[in-house]
């Protein structure tokens, strides 16, 4: 089931990513390829008692299609919390972008992705925000929130910093 539903998703993506390419990108924009690292504070909260936190490494690429579409993945792991310690997470990404100046955008990310903990694998739709600050022509800095999952009995969330070098 989670095989069908990633190729599902991936599909849909690439699809929604080429449309946007072709109805709203001028014909001589080249599609650019980004790829960047940060550090992921990430939480697990069960609806019981307590919760786990911990500060994890986060992996990052993607293409921009135009200034406004992208298509982005990820991958995280480490960090423990008592019985918590993520094995790694991985997700597929529609990013919308909002230029608010040349070199200051907003964005947002919705997806999917499979988070592993030590006794649990979940797979499930997600979404995010963030903000990213060009510091030359090639290289940002950002930072973004993102809710992983949120199943009946807990969500998993991470607030990340870190750099992004463009190609």
């Amino acid at each position: 089931m989670k095989t069908i539903t990633i190729s599902a998703v991936s599909a849909a993506l690439l699809l929604a990513g080429a449309t946007a390419h072709a109805q709203g990108s001028p014909m001589n924009y080249q599609p650019s390829p980004y790829l960047g690292g940060d550090v992921m504070f990430w939480e697990l909260d069960p609806d019981g008692p307590g919760n786990f936190d911990s500060t994890g490494l986060r992996l990052r690429g993607g293409v921009a299609f135009n200034d406004y579409f992208g298509l982005e993945g990820h991958l995280g792991t480490g960090g423990s919390d008592g019985p918590a310690e993520l094995d790694y997470l991985a997700g597929a990404y529609a990013k919308g972008t909002l230029p608010i100046a040349p070199e200051f955008r907003l964005y947002g990310l919705a997806g999917f992705t499979e988070v592993d903990f030590d006794a649990d694998t979940e797979s499930g739709f997600s979404y995010g925000a963030g903000a990213e600050f060009d510091m030359t022509h090639n290289l940002a800095v950002g930072a973004d929130y993102m809710r992983y999952l949120d199943e009946s009995n807990y969500t998993f969330d991470a607030a990340s910093v870190g750099v992004t070098f463009r190609f």
